[in-house]
């Protein structure tokens, strides 16, 4: 079974510096793992690596979709491995790195969540999207598979469907089949960093600050101009959906980044649970840099 290297953690723990030292030690190159990421042109909101700090590592799956289409795990999943075998054949150590949870899961296991379409079951699914709206929609899917639920935003109607079709066809929830099928398609050194939690939440606003200082305002501003509306799957994410009441004249900008600073350290919280999940995850602190390239090591030596 091939070798990857993953480091995850919280927004903000430092994992884009982890990453490319180890690039850099083990002869690696780097996949990001960040739903944000993906999209061209949105650069400030989403802390995308710069040039400068990647040191001439090279990196992976960072704008590969328009920010006015919608892009999938399963999407994600399929083109990571392309990358993956390509790295392997040039004799490089993949390293994935990032913070989406989901799409750690989509690399480490198969993307199978069972059931046929039904065409009867989705008709009728449609059809009371129509009636009722998506907060519904979700609404319902929270009841049946809540950890599902939080996974997915109720904007992410194409998602919502499928799981509320999976589970009608099924008899199960979407989550309990993903949970079933946990044969690993890599073996993993999962690196993941932990760090103070008032330490975190300070490097969160901090970056925050940053971002605004960067031009946020004025990225967002660019966006729209394009057609890229608020409504957006790519406009759902912390740092930009928060300005939909300032651009509304709802909210003040001093409202808005506090209630981005807020939503941010939220976010790291659910990250951090998320992680926590995988048993073979090796805890660091992102400055324990001695203790990281020896655990590497001797995953890669087989030690």
């Amino acid at each position: 079974m091939s070798k990857i290297i993953l480091v995850v953690g919280a927004t903000a723990s430092g994992k884009s510096r982890v990453g490319v030292d180890l690039a850099k030690k083990f002869n690696g190159e780097i996949i990001s793992c960040d739903s944000m990421q993906v999209y061209k042109d949105m650069n400030i909101g989403t802390a995308k690596i710069t040039p400068e700090e990647m040191q001439g590592i090279p990196h992976y799956m960072i704008d590969v979709a328009n920010a006015d289409s919608p892009f999938s795990v399963g999407e994600y999943a399929s083109m990571v491995d392309n990358v993956i075998n390509d790295m392997l054949s040039r004799g490089k150590i993949p390293i994935i790195v990032g913070g989406t949870g989901l799409y750690v899961d989509g690399i480490l296991y198969p993307m199978t969540f069972g059931g046929n379409k039904n065409t009867q079951i989705r008709d009728e699914l449609e059809r009371q999207l129509d009636l009722y709206g998506k907060e519904y929609m979700h609404s319902m899917l929270t009841e049946i598979d809540p950890e599902d639920a939080q996974k997915i935003h109720p904007n992410n109607v194409k998602r919502v469907l499928r799981a509320l079709e999976i589970y009608k066809i099924t008899g199960n929830r979407k989550s309990d089949l993903q949970e079933k099928d946990k044969a690993l398609k890599y073996q993993p050194c999962m690196i993941a960093l932990d760090l103070d939690r008032q330490k975190l939440y300070q490097r969160i606003d901090t970056r925050v600050d940053k971002m605004i200082e960067m031009g946020l305002i004025n990225e967002i501003k660019l966006l729209l101009s394009k057609g890229i509306s608020f409504e957006c799957q790519s406009m759902q994410a912390i740092g930009y959906k928060e300005f939909k009441e300032y651009f509304d004249g709802t909210n003040t900008l001093e409202q808005t980044v506090d209630i981005i600073k807020r939503n941010s350290r939220n976010y790291a919280k659910r990250q951090l649970t998320w992680f926590k999940r995988y048993d073979f995850a090796k805890w660091f602190s992102p400055d324990d840099s001695s203790g990281i390239e020896k655990e590497v090591k001797s995953f890669l030596e087989g030690v």
